[in-house]
Formats: structure tokens, sequence, C-alpha cells
């Protein structure tokens, strides 16, 4: 089945929820194309934690039948400055792969995606990543995620015995103006996600981080209003 066909009645699918735009508008395309779907998000000891109250009210609010939330603490390794001791860069998007890039996240994000998919018996994994507005993230090129669909094929038994997984990525060749488009269109409250790398301790979006400014543009271009407080 194509990312384009309706899904049966009781096809299931699972979302990886971040609890950011991208993850929120994904999850509503899912629950659009007619799918049952399970969603789960990472505790991963981000910085802006923020998001994990998002993941649970963006569930809520979509009235997803099943939110898993797991606990992964990628603190451990460091690497990031969102899980380590470096300051989240506010001097604009650069042409380079910033320091907020955290080693192999989305590798390691679809594989446990996968695993919970198997586990539900669902065969449709999404997964909100973007190739054109973003950071310059390697994991969220399309040759990763076709690469990582013939992996899960490969490694796992629903894969090995003929029933491989579908890896969607609705937003893949979107710009931010238009998945702020498609936010609107399905009458999402931005609010209810979340996407600064270095909230405020008022708990406000900062305005000028990677993910802020981009967010902004996006909402600016598409001249839709962005309900989140932003500081700067």
């Amino acid at each position: 089945m194509s990312a384009s066909e309706p899904a049966s009645s009781s096809q299931l699918a699972v979302v990886l929820l971040s609890g950011g735009l991208d993850s929120m508008v994904t999850a509503a395309l899912a629950k659009e194309q007619g799918f049952a779907v399970h969603a789960l998000s990472v505790d991963y000891g981000q910085r802006h934690r923020l998001e994990l109250g998002s993941a649970r009210r963006i569930a809520e609010r979509l009235g997803i039948a099943r939110h898993t939330e797991i606990a992964l603490d990628l603190r451990a390794f460091g690497g990031s400055a969102l899980t380590d001791a470096i300051d989240v860069p506010k001097s604009g998007v650069g042409a380079d792969i910033p320091v907020t890039y955290v080693p192999a996240r989305n590798l390691v994000f679809l594989a446990l995606t996968t695993a919970c998919a198997e586990a539900a018996g669902a065969r449709d994994v999404f997964i909100g990543v973007n190739a054109l507005d973003y950071s310059g993230y390697p994991d969220c090129r399309p040759e990763f995620i076709s690469s990582f669909a013939e992996t899960a094929r490969l490694g796992t038994k629903a894969g090995v015995e003929g029933a491989p997984f579908t890896i969607h990525a609705p937003l893949q060749h979107l710009n931010k103006a238009d998945i702020a488009r498609e936010c609107y269109r399905l009458g999402l409250d931005p609010a209810w996600s979340w996407s600064c790398y270095d909230p405020t301790p008022e708990g406000q979006a900062c305005g000028l981080c990677d993910s802020c400014r981009l967010r902004r543009k996006g909402f600016a271009e598409a001249g839709i209003v962005d309900s989140t407080a932003y500081r700067a």
C-alpha cells in the first residue's frame, strides 16, 4: 500500500510523536487517512522537555487510542546541545550540521517505533521528518527513510515472513510554510505542540534557536498566526 492510499477502518499505524509541530501534523494526517493510531514518545533526556507534555496533550486532543512513553536517557552519551552541557545556538540557521544534532536519534527512534508497531501487529509507521526547511540533520533525508524501510524488512520477523513495514514520511517534501498550512487545514492549534530547543524558565519558547526560527518563518510565510508564546 502506498502512503497516499486510504487505510481500511481497522488498519493500525504507529506514529512517532515527539510533541513538535511536525509530529502533530503527521499524527493528524495518519488519522485523516483512516488509520487507527497508536503513538510512541521518547523521553531521551532532552532539555526541551516541554515537548513531552505537548505529546500527551496532542494524543488526548486527537483521540489517539494508545500513547506509549518510554525513557531512553541519551544524556549518557552526550554529544549534542540537546542532551549535554553545550549552548544551544541562537545566531541563526547555518549550512553545517548544528550541535543540536543528536547522534543517530531518528535511527534509534524509528527502530523503537518499528518494534512498537511489530508488537502491536501494525505494519505502518509514521514519522514527521522534513527534508526542506530543517537544520541539515542527516537522519531527515529521504534516502535515510528508504534505507531504513529495507533494514526493517530484513531485521524483523514480520519482514522476513512477507509482511514488511511501510515507513510514511508525509511531510518529507514540504517546507515549514506548507506544514503550517496543513496544521491550519487540519484544525490543529499550533500551541498544542512544542518546537523550542531552549525554553525559558517560565516555559516560553526562546524564539531564537534554529527550531524556533524555522517554525516562525514557516507560519509567517504561510500568513498564519502561530499561537505559541515566544520570549524573543
